[in-house]
């Protein structure tokens, strides 16, 4: 009997997953959705009743219910660079004549492929099933996220083996995950109709749907992937246009619109093409990528910096668009800053609508001659920052009156200030609520220190509530449970996940909470640098201006910031606050700095009684080790806990000592 029922959900799996095929990936439906969802629904009774026949890539698997807690780091085999960009012909030609000076007399040949405005992603298949997903991240390490990869149905939770029977047991892929403009509309409506927010755009709502922590939601945003790259150990390839048709012949969803050229003019032809086609498309491009076919000469011409010698990224130019501006606001930043900024009528550009674009600053609209009243043309910058390019000065209207940058803050009434030297002008009262704004916002940033459910709605909130003023008022935030339960929106649950999440932010690292005060000029890259060579905050604020300006790339205008920090009795109040509610400021070993577990590597597997798994990397990271997330032969130590997965497999399998939780605490210790 079992057999039998085995035989009927393997047949229906295979069906469903070629109906998935020909739908989402050939767009080319075979049956109505009622027929479809039968099938489906079929399976998932069968499966029901007998659960110990389920696989992990049956159609039925691909939305888990478990939240996604944390997104654990990642570490590329080979680093996903980034790419050189050409604007115009002549930067095209430039690129070619490079890559003719290197290879010399060898035949060259290009493939150009449209570039997808998305977000790359690097999935792994082992023995033909879907094993784990990651961002780019900044190319050498990134962030998991498995189970939101799953969720899309153009990606295949098993390759196919109709065509191709001897598939490599490990294989590494890469591509742009993206969200078509029919669909990303159709969410937009969808949240109106609902009074949500609306996504700016179909690239920064991607980015974020990948992040949820719920793969459930996941599964309800219109993702898809187009994948432009392929690696494996075990298989040797000659050619990136064979390795894209290959791609396809497992099941895998490769862009059509691709080209292999000849010569670099049968490629600049390919761009103009698609330059001038561009909005026929049904999601959104910003250029071609242009690569070197040949691998063999990939690796000859190697990589300089973070992006290969063999590829460029010829951009288009940016689409413009004629509007009204109707008025210039000025919006002040969480130093104080004020930014000019166009409130224009709402015209569709480039995938959303505007009606707000940055003018940057006083001298940008002299310069321009931009005013109140004026028909403007406004870009996206690199498609994504709406600014204003010129004015229609024949349609200007015979009233009008040039800008004039305000003389009192808009948010405090205080008189601003403009810094000798700099363009910017200033509101430098520290009461400032718009600053205060800026400040926590920063401060609760994804960079900063994370806190979830903390965003600037909640922010902006709290502040006209009078929650909050400083840093420490977050951490009081608890105190005050019951007037957050009396506001609208907000239940038991959300609070205690706000509450959690704040708790959490105490085991930032030092570099972090650096970074969150919002020092002036002190941003991520410099904070880690600092908290590296410095082994505490109250040895950064003893610190003279040239034992600063001894760290390297640390300059004169971060130096003279922190000192000017430092010296302010408020600031110094703040820090003790902050410091009594448990945040870290001590670097333990950061960076490089001396420690017990220097030079050990190890990898946290499975559920820890005594840690959460990020808990156990600070630790591990605090003495100087390093926490990666696969295992090989470079790993010194495996900690383990329940369930810990093919992790520990492979872990016996190659030798590396494995730690229990109680021998882990020891190693602490010791």
């Amino acid at each position: 009997m079992d057999n039998q029922i085995l035989l009927k959900i393997e047949k229906l799996r295979k069906e469903i997953r070629e109906l998935d095929y020909n739908y989402y990936v050939q767009a080319n439906p075979k049956v109505s959705d009622f027929e479809y969802d039968k099938l489906y629904r079929e399976l998932v009774d069968l499966e029901t009743n007998h659960p110990h026949l389920i696989t992990p890539d049956s159609p039925t698997q691909r939305v888990g219910s478990d939240l996604t807690k944390d997104f654990p780091s990642v570490e590329h085999k080979i680093p996903m660079l980034s790419l050189s960009n050409s604007y115009n012909e002549e930067e095209l030609f430039q690129f070619d004549n490079r890559i003719r000076e290197q290879l010399l007399e060898e035949k060259i040949e290009y493939v150009a492929e449209l570039k997808i405005d998305g977000v790359s992603v690097s999935i792994i298949y082992e023995n033909g099933l879907l094993k784990r997903a990651a961002t780019r991240g900044d190319g050498f390490t990134g962030e998991e996220i498995t189970n939101n990869i799953r969720t899309i149905k153009s990606i295949p939770l098993s390759l196919s083996k109709k065509k191709i029977s001897n598939i490599p047991n490990s294989i590494e892929v890469r591509g742009e995950v993206f969200m078509g403009l029919a669909g990303f509309k159709r969410l937009n409506e969808e949240r109106n109709a609902n009074e949500e927010k609306l996504f700016a755009n179909p690239r920064n709502s991607t980015a974020g749907t990948l992040k949820l922590q719920n793969p459930q939601i996941v599964s309800r945003r219109p993702l898809d992937i187009f994948i432009y790259y392929l690696y494996s150990d075990e298989k040797t390839f000659t050619h990136h246009f064979e390795n894209l048709e290959y791609l396809a012949t497992l099941g895998l969803k490769v862009n059509s619109n691709k080209k292999l050229c000849g010569s670099i003019q049968e490629v600049l032809e390919f761009c103009k093409y698609w330059e001038q086609n561009r909005n026929t498309l049904p999601y959104e491009i910003d250029g071609v990528v242009v690569k070197v076919n040949s691998l063999e000469q990939q690796n000859k011409l190697g990589s300089i910096a973070k992006a290969p010698r063999w590829a460029v990224a010829y951009k288009f130019k940016a689409q413009e668009v004629k509007t009204l501006l109707h008025k210039i606001t000025w919006q002040v930043g969480r130093t104080g800053a004020l930014t000019p900024v166009a409130e224009l009528e709402p015209v569709f550009l480039a995938g959303s609508t505007i009606s707000r674009a940055t003018l940057h600053n006083i001298e940008e609209i002299e310069r321009k001659d931009i005013r109140e009243g004026d028909t403007v043309f406004i870009e996206k910058g690199g498609d994504v920052i709406p600014k204003v390019l010129r004015v229609e000065i024949e349609h200007r209207p015979p009233n009008s009156v040039r800008s004039e940058p305000p003389l009192y803050c808009p948010a405090c009434s205080t008189t601003l200030k403009k810094v000798e030297g700099e363009v910017a002008i200033y509101c430098d009262n520290p009461d400032c609520p718009a600053q205060t704004k800026g400040k926590l916002i920063h401060f609760a940033s994804r960079g900063a220190m994370d806190i979830e459910g903390l965003g600037e709605a909640i922010i902006n909130h709290f502040v006209d509530q009078g929650f909050l003023k400083t840093f420490p008022d977050i951490y009081r935030l608890k105190e005050r449970k019951i007037e957050i339960k009396e506001l609208e929106k907000f239940g038991e649950k959300s609070i205690e996940n706000l509450l959690s999440a704040i708790e959490e932010s105490k085991t930032k690292p030092f570099d972090r909470v650096l970074f969150a005060l919002g020092i002036r000029f002190v941003g991520s890259g410099a904070a880690k640098k600092i908290c590296g060579n410095f082994n505490s905050l109250h040895d950064l604020m003893k610190a003279d201006k040239d034992a600063i300006e001894a760290i390297h790339d640390i300059g004169p205008s971060i130096s003279n910031s922190l000192i000017s920090y430092f010296a302010n009795e408020k600031n110094i109040k703040l820090l003790e606050e902050l410091k009594n509610f448990g945040l870290t400021f001590t670097s333990k070993n950061i960076a490089g700095a001396p420690g017990k577990l220097e030079h050990l590597t190890f990898v946290v597997t499975g559920s820890l009684s005594n840690f959460s798994r990020d808990e156990a990397k600070l630790k591990i990271v605090e003495l100087g080790g390093k926490v990666t997330s696969s295992v090989s032969k470079k790993t010194d130590y495996v900690v383990v806990g329940e369930s810990p997965g093919s992790k520990y497999d492979k872990a016996k399998s190659l030798g590396i000592k494995i730690l229990t939780e109680d021998e882990f605490k020891k190693l602490l210790i010791i």
